[in-house]
């Protein structure tokens, strides 16, 4: 009886020891959830700081739209939206944000013959397009755009995400400033009433889609084109260029990015002028609270975030065809750390 008791005994605190460790390790990693347009690069982040510093990410790609509404119901350390919240909606909330990377939305299709690059759209376009009053893609205004290309006498079919997407607000966002009937019928958010289509959830709902769908149109973050070897299409940017999405085209587009004049870093991105400008670029932003409940919980996840603007962090991006923010930018989102996310004493936690 003594022995099984004995052994009882060392089993529990075996188990104990080992629960312990276990709660030890989860308390040690950051949560966040949010926007999928920049959920590759950090998952490679997150692999690659875990490997460094013991530290894991927990990560939820849900969409910019549940993003917002999870940092907002204090379910996560952080939250992640590609549609930046105005100051006002910040200063409401208590919360803070800022830009990490800079990527584009792609338009893909599937069209047999076809290659990466060969199809021209312009912005008037493809708000045409997902207005639906351009249903077939051998419509003349597709042909005249594009001479030579075999376009089927086919109809189009039309996807966009189904979910709150902040790829989604760039898409729309772009559509509202090149086409004033798409600004009046359908505007710009997260989510819209969609004129035409079908809904994907998820960045990986619409690739999916437009893969197994002959016909179809969607648009995607660059990562997930690539990824996913999809056909993309040219578009015209503002100086009337047709371009292909680029790190160098997304970087064109961020030239004349003036963060330090941004209230908030409230700043977009779509629509920019320059000769090689992509026109559908813009941001990805994180959103702490100002006041932290859990000062060592944030300062993990300042410290992953100032690892990730490192120039390792960057190489990453690179990588994946993500655009790194400058060096003066990064300096000055640490210093708004700095100042902003404090404790309940007040007390700086970066």
């Amino acid at each position: 009886m003594r022995n099984t008791t004995t052994t009882s005994f060392l089993l529990a605190a075996v188990l104990g020891a080992g629960l312990l460790a276990a709660a030890s390790a989860w308390a040690d990693d950051i949560t966040g959830a949010g926007a999928t347009f920049p959920y590759p690069i950090y998952a490679k982040w997150a692999e690659a700081y875990k490997a460094k510093s013991g530290v894991g990410l927990n990560y939820q790609s849900i969409g910019s739209g549940g993003g917002i509404k999870q940092i907002q119901n204090k379910t996560v350390d952080f939250g992640a939206s590609d549609m930046p919240m105005k100051p006002e909606e910040l200063n409401k909330d208590g919360l803070l944000q800022f830009p990490t990377v800079i990527g584009g939305d792609i338009p893909v299709v599937n069209l047999e013959g076809i290659k990466p690059g060969e199809l021209k759209m312009t912005g008037p376009l493809l708000a045409n397009i997902y207005l639906g009053k351009i249903t077939k893609w051998n419509d003349p205004a597709i042909v005249k755009l594009n001479p030579g290309v075999k376009l089927p006498d086919s109809e189009i079919t039309v996807v966009h995400r189904s979910d709150g997407s902040g790829t989604t607000f760039i898409w729309v966002n772009y559509l509202s400033k090149v086409s004033p009937e798409w600004k009046d019928k359908v505007g710009e958010g997260t989510s819209v009433a969609w004129p035409a289509g079908v809904g994907g959830k998820g960045n990986e709902g619409v690739a999916s889609y437009v893969q197994r769908v002959k016909g179809s149109i969607g648009y995607v973050e660059y990562a997930y084109a690539l990824q996913n070897k999809m056909t993309h299409a040219q578009v015209q940017n503002r100086d009337g260029n047709f371009v292909n999405p680029s790190a160098e085209t997304f970087k064109a587009a961020a030239a004349g990015a003036d963060w330090s004049k941004a209230p908030g870093y409230y700043l977009l991105l779509t629509d920019q002028p320059g000769k090689t400008s992509w026109p559908i670029s813009g941001a990805t932003f994180i959103l702490m609270y100002k006041t932290q409940a859990k000062p060592d919980t944030a300062k993990e996840v300042l410290k992953f975030f100032d690892w990730a603007y490192s120039a390792e962090g960057d190489k990453l991006a690179d990588a994946l065809d993500y655009v790194p923010l400058p060096s003066a930018v990064t300096n000055q989102i640490r210093n708004t750390w700095k100042s902003q996310i404090k404790d309940a004493s007040g007390k700086p936690v970066y």
